[in-house]
This record gives structure tokens, C-alpha cells and sequence, in this order.
């Protein structure tokens, strides 16, 4: 039997770690450097970014984790990014869930998926900044 995307996002869900936009913030507030990747497209911008996100869309992240300019400026080899802790950001929280798999299954050992993703943050009042 078929399943639509959001039902294999709840299947999938119990397989990774996930925040809720309350304790990534919490988690921003004591490492301001923390690796933060917003994985929305880039016209999903324009309702506005978190401070220090890394745009890194969804369709490229696994390709382009290691290439990103930003990414190579603060950590010298994949390995060593692979032992932060990373979070994911998408518009709701269901893409950023299939991206937490994909990085788990390459190797990175502190991944987590935030809840309601962007929107959530919105709702929640915390700090956006425009879009550039």
C-alpha cells in the first residue's frame, strides 16, 4: 500500500533526534557558533533567516555540505564537522527530517531535526532576520 509523504515523515521521525525551536534557541543562545543549516530553498528566504543559518538547500545538502564556502571557513575536513553537533532547519520540520537520515547515514554523529521548523521559530517571536 502507497503512504503519502507526510505519513512516512511520522514513520521517520522516530529515527532521528529532533528539538523543538524553544531548545534551539536555547542551544543558540550558549554556542552562538553553533552549526545551524537552513535547508529551505532560496526564494523560502524571503519570510526572513535565523542569525548564523548556513543556506544550504535540501535538494544539494549531501553534495554540497563539504563545499560550502561557509562551512569550509570554520571547519577543515568533513570529519571534523561530522562531530558537531548539526541542526536542521526546513520551513515546517518534515524535510529537515529526511535530511537529519541522510547525514546520520554519512557518518555525522549529532544531528537533529528542529520541530515546526522556520514557521514554528516565527510563531514563537524569536529573532528573524530579513532576507537580503
Amino acid at each position: 500500500m502507497a503512504i503519502n509523504g507526510r505519513t512516512l515523515v511520522e514513520q521517520l521521525r522516530s529515527n532521528v533526534n529532533e528539538l523543538s525551536v524553544m531548545q534551539l534557541h536555547e542551544k543558540l543562545k550558549q554556542n552562538p557558533k553553533a552549526v545551524l543549516i537552513d535547508i529551505r530553498e532560496v526564494s523560502e528566504t524571503s519570510l526572513g533567516t535565523i542569525n548564523n543559518a548556513t543556506l544550504i538547500p535540501r535538494g544539494v545538502l549531501e553534495m554540497q555540505i563539504d563545499s560550502n564556502e561557509s562551512i569550509k571557513q570554520r571547519f577543515a575536513t568533513l570529519d571534523e564537522l561530522a562531530e558537531q553537533p548539526v541542526y536542521l532547519l526546513c520551513r515546517s520540520g518534515a524535510r529537515s527530517v529526511f535530511c537529519a537520515l541522510s547525514l546520520q547515514q554519512m557518518g555525522f554523529k549529532e544531528v537533529y531535526s528542529i520541530a515546526g521548523g522556520f514557521l514554528a521559530w516565527q510563531a514563537a517571536g524569536y529573532e528573524v532576520s530579513s532576507a537580503s
